[in-house]
């Protein structure tokens, strides 16, 4: 960390925030909460709201909230006065299902607006809204609607049959809403509502339900190393951490055209692809589409996107695509931002050289609600590192009795619970699990790290992924960033693996690029190179190549995949990875 090469970014554009240490001194939530959020007289608010009715009230009502890019080439724009109206009814569609303030409605859709309209809609009158991945199958479907008791699901045609399938088992499910778009027939059934023949008759007049600061919003069911998919349950006022993280972070403006990536079953889809962009009056740029370098320098190109919000794995994909972004016309693009994992330096640098511009990555969990460190724009970007924490929000390592450590010590990544303003309300049905989070004032990530004397973070690793060896503790991510710096190497994934003589050796699963003959001559270099540029008891005594690593839909790798199959091990819950 020491000799690490810093990259100057460019000033933000945010008025009345110079730099980032005034920032932090002169930020607190009560006056946030004041300029940016709109509370009832009652001193209630409501996320959908904030997010849609108030602009479509005011002098946004004609600006453009989503612009859509459909897989088939489909291209539509909605106003924020299109938003209101829709979303506005279908709260009266559900209304009109006898769905009440706290019953649990899911959402099982590819990324089309009525995705969106849905889950807006479903917040404006109060219900909690759940989003599930429309490549999810019937296991994953079975565990989510059962523990919640869902009673709505919106879905289409081609997806229902996964639904058809559990249906039996989930009698708590009393209605299923089809969206029709892309379908030709519909079918039959006591439980089946039209969306569309529902839409056409319900009213576009809606009054947002009153809901207090802590009432539940949305919830999502993340994976864990042993048993079910556990419901982390958000609250309403998250939308203020929400839309403040997305202007001091990602540093939106009001003529930005901003992209999120991130699909909607994803907690940074909920809160980037809709709560903070949408809170602040942005506009948004939705992409229903398969991954590929082409398709999405195009879609940059295309809308002029000017914020970009993106994942390492896409951005590690883009590096090693031969389509490379000077075949296309990027000069509209200012800031790029990441998420989802730990940014390798190698990445911020390929930013430099491809756009001009470095990525600026972000730290934040689905537990927390919102960014929480970041690499704040304006500030110098010390790659590889976390950055420093959003203002707000009081961040620090920690040993294992709260103490917190002096710079440079290792320890656990902790975060006051009461600077974090959308840390999630409860564990659905599970209050050991949600407890099993603090430690007294504190929030412990499950993250190992380190702070530098001048206040950025590092990520180590997962408490349970560091590794010791020969008395030596290696965190994965530094043994990843040094493997990927090799030119053969796309990706690796490192894991600790017993060894009697050392307690654990490092093990490397290695992507290499294409063509490259993976041989044992090349395993020997790669370690050669890791010795080189990172340290003698770091390298990977091992090396597996493998044509793909095991990640979540989010892009974050999984390594206790990779070391639950090593070891022979149950690899747990594997519903929240592509195509796993």
């Amino acid at each position: 960390m020491a000799d690490v090469k810093i990259i100057q970014s460019k000033p933000r554009k945010t008025p009345n925030l110079p730099n980032y240490q005034q920032a932090y001194q002169e930020f607190s939530w009560d006056k946030a909460a004041g300029e940016l959020v709109d509370f009832f007289p009652d001193g209630t608010l409501n996320i959908a709201y904030n997010c849609i009715d108030r602009h479509a009230e005011g002098d946004k009502k004609d600006k453009k909230a989503l612009i859509y890019n459909g897989d088939d080439g489909t291209k539509e724009d909605y106003t924020f006065a299109d938003m209101k109206k829709l979303t506005s009814q279908f709260a009266n569609v559900l209304t009109g299902q006898d769905v009440k303030k706290g019953d649990r409605v899911f959402i099982f859709l590819p990324s089309i607006p009525e995705r969106y309209v849905a889950f807006l809609g479903i917040l404006k009158m109060g219900g909690i809204a759940g989003t599930m991945f429309a490549a999810f199958q019937e296991m994953a479907l079975l565990d989510r609607l059962q523990d919640s008791q869902a009673s709505v699901i919106i879905t289409n045609a081609d997806l229902y049959p996964r639904i058809e399938n559990i249906k039996k088992d989930l009698p708590k499910l009393q209605k299923v809403i089809l969206v029709e778009r892309g379908s030709a027939e519909l079918p039959a059934g006591e439980h089946i509502v039209s969306y569309d023949k529902e839409m056409a008759n319900a009213s576009a007049e809606f009054e947002p339900a009153k809901m207090s600061k802590d009432d539940y919003s949305y919830m999502l069911y993340t994976s864990g190393t042993t048993g079910k998919p556990k419901g982390v349950v958000h609250g309403h006022l998250d939308v203020l951490q929400a839309m403040v993280s997305t202007k001091y972070s990602l540093d939106i403006q009001d003529d930005d055209i901003y992209w999120c990536t991130a699909d909607l079953g994803w907690v940074t889809g909920v809160v980037y692809g809709v709560l903070g962009i949408w809170g602040l009056g942005g506009t948004s740029v939705i992409f229903d589409g398969r991954f590929s370098p082409e398709a999405w320098y195009k879609v940059l190109q295309d809308y002029k996107v000017t914020v970009w919000y993106s994942a390492p794995t896409a951005i590690r994909m883009l590096m090693g695509a031969p389509t490379q972004p000077k075949d296309f016309d990027l000069s509209s693009l200012r800031h790029l931002a990441s998420v989802g994992e730990p940014l390798n330096p190698e990445a911020i640098w390929w930013g430099m050289d491809a756009f001009g511009l470095p990525f600026h990555d972000t730290w934040w969990q689905t537990e927390l609600g919102a960014i929480s460190i970041t690499n704040y724009p304006g500030i110098e970007i010390k790659p590889g590192s976390m950055g420093k924490p959003l203002p707000g929000v009081y961040a620090a390592v920690i040993d294992d009795g709260g103490r917190e450590l002096p710079a440079g010590e290792e320890g656990d990544l902790a975060l006051k619970a009461s600077t974090v303003s959308s840390l999630m309300k409860t564990i659905w049905n599970n209050q050991e699990k949600f407890d099993s989070y603090f430690r007294g004032e504190w929030y412990i990530s499950g993250d190992r790290g380190i702070k530098d004397k001048d206040g950025y973070f590092w990520f180590v690793g997962r408490s349970d992924d560091v590794i010791n060896t020969a008395g030596e503790r290696v965190g994965p991510f530094e043994v990843e960033s040094a493997l990927v710096t090799y030119p053969d190497v796309i990706e690796a994934g490192v894991i600790g693996k017993p060894d009697e003589i050392r307690g654990q050796i490092i093990k490397a699963f290695v992507v290499t690029q294409p063509g490259v003959k993976q041989t044992e001559e090349l395993k020997t270099k790669i370690q050669a190179h890791v010795k080189k540029h990172l340290a003698g008891h770091a390298y990977p005594r091992e090396i597996e190549f493998i044509d793909k690593l095991p990640k979540t839909r989010s892009g974050k790798i999984m390594r206790r995949i990779l070391k639950s199959k090593e070891l022979g091990q149950d690899i747990g819950d594997t519903s929240t990875l592509e195509d796993y």
